[in-house]
């Protein structure tokens, strides 16, 4: 494959940190365990025949609208359960709330660019959410790019996004490149003819980045990110 001349990053679980420490840290604060709040967003997209969180990464639903919804789906399989911490029509603020990129693929996209390959998020995110995860990105020099699905009313593994993200970059699948942790996703951008890493860790992911790229300094840059 040749190089790529887009890397596209998706955020939660890529930019973000781990989603499991996301779902720890919002249990602490909300009181909500992560197979309770799992299970709820399950509910909430099955009560209109979508995937999990799609409704919202869709804009189907507002921010306020989910969040009701998934108070009512957690008062009526936990009887009892206490919500007051949770301010669930507000999720975003919440969920988001004193957490910052993850190091050490902030250093990553800083040095793609110091190199002169374009970056963009391509990215399942909800419209509300967005002045909260646009603060974590602010150290990250800039976006080139960004492709959302609760503007673009399509979300991966959806082919159209990607079609989407590689007309709005400008250039053919091949120069695509897609940093995801969601295998499905990964599966869908390389039927489209682009490339992609499945982002299980760091350490991995720079490495595969590397190779595709030329850009050996990754690792390095990284390694120099706070921890």
């Amino acid at each position: 494959m040749s190089r790529p001349s887009v890397v596209w990053f998706d955020f939660g679980g890529v930019l973000s940190p781990p989603l499991d420490d996301l779902f720890r840290s919002y249990e602490q604060r909300a009181g909500v365990t992560p197979d309770q709040l799992r299970t709820a967003f399950a509910d909430v997209s099955d009560e209109v025949g979508l995937p999990p969180l799609a409704p919202v990464e869709l804009a189907r639903m507002t921010e306020r609208e989910w969040g009701g919804r998934l108070r009512a789906a957690l008062a009526r399989r936990h009887p009892g359960i206490d919500l007051s911490r949770a301010r669930l029509e507000e999720f975003g603020a919440q969920w988001f709330d004193g957490h910052g990129a993850n190091p050490v693929m902030a250093a990553a996209w800083r040095t793609l660019r110091e190199h002169g390959i374009t970056t963009g998020v391509l990215s399942n995110n909800v419209l509300e959410w967005r002045t909260h995860w646009m603060r974590m990105m602010a150290p990250l020099g800039g976006i080139d790019l960004l492709v959302d699905s609760c503007e673009v009313g399509c979300r991966k593994p959806d082919p159209e996004i990607y079609r989407l993200a590689a007309r709005r970059a400008g250039v053919d699948p091949g120069e695509c490149l897609l940093i995801d942790d969601v295998e499905a996703n990964i599966d869908a951008a390389r039927a489209q003819g682009w490339q992609a890493v499945h982002f299980t860790d760091d350490e991995r992911t720079l490495a595969e980045l590397a190779e595709a790229t030329g850009v050996t300094s990754l690792s390095a840059a990284s390694a120099a990110a706070p921890r």
